[in-house]
């Protein structure tokens, strides 16, 4: 059975509201990590076992997002006005910072876990809930993180590269890493429905202001490279090693790529 056909009963299990079911498939979710997880044949440069696969996801991805994005099209025009797209962002990095203080603590960064709940507590306070960034302007910066990163911690092999429908470039750990950071993630616990789609909702908001705000740069990737699958891939490994501090040469997806 395939990693991904093992993720669909504690996905299931996690919509369902049951807190037995929940804790069931948070369980099943920590054995998958700790065992699921491919290691790479030796001297291979990627491991990449599904790459027809995942080509196949990123074609059908590449054109959602020329259609949605108008992504490689000259005349295209931003969905959100900029100021808006900020703040968006702005509101989802906001929410993922509870998420954010909880690996801090699985990973036993207990300064980390301080400095992100100050950052939360300034701008969801002084920032009208996170529309503002005033805490990045007095210098407290965000500690991001995800449970990807914490089983990379607990020493989790990172599995193979995968591409999921929508979502784009992952890992085996870090795909299992995003269903805990939804079980552990604070605000799924405070907050009820229907309150907890609106949050839902934001969140994915901010996703959609990051690709206008990064637009430039992931165009480039996408529809300017002779291999767009290949070019993905390997920024997308690089910079995820360089959060996690594994050391080797960095591609900065943010970066200008044709600054001097």
């Amino acid at each position: 059975m395939t990693m991904h056909k093992m993720l669909i009963n504690p996905v299931l299990a996690f919509g369902a509201g049951s807190e037995k079911l929940r804790l069931s498939g948070f369980c099943l979710v920590l054995a998958l990590a700790v065992s699921a997880c491919s290691r790479a044949d030796p001297g291979a440069d990627f491991n990449d076992p599904y790459e027809v696969q995942n080509r196949r996801v990123h074609d059908e991805n590449v054109a959602i997002d020329r259609t949605i994005f108008g992504g490689g099209k000259p005349d295209k025009r931003p969905l959100l006005p900029q100021p808006l797209a900020q703040g968006m962002a702005n509101i989802a990095s906001n929410l993922g910072t509870p998420g954010d203080v909880v690996n801090n603590l699985l990973q036993f960064r207990p300064g980390r876990a301080v400095t992100n709940t100050l950052r939360f507590a300034i701008n969801s306070i002084v920032g009208i809930g996170g529309i503002f960034d005033p805490a990045t302007a007095i210098g407290i910066e965000k500690k991001s993180t995800d449970f990807g990163e914490t089983l990379h911690v607990w020493g989790s092999p990172e599995g193979a590269f995968l591409v999921l429908p929508l979502a784009g470039p992952t890992t085996e750990r870090d795909l299992v890493g995003k269903v805990v950071d939804i079980v552990i993630d604070p605000l799924n616990a405070l907050i009820d429905e229907p309150e907890s789609y609106y949050v839902t909702a934001l969140k994915l908001g901010g996703k959609v202001a990051d690709r206008q705000r990064f637009g430039d740069t992931i165009d480039s990737i996408l529809y300017e490279s002779a291999d767009s699958y290949a070019q993905m891939r390997l920024l997308y490994l690089q910079n995820r090693h360089f959060e996690l501090g594994i050391e080797e040469e960095v591609f900065d997806p943010f970066e200008d790529p044709y600054g001097q």
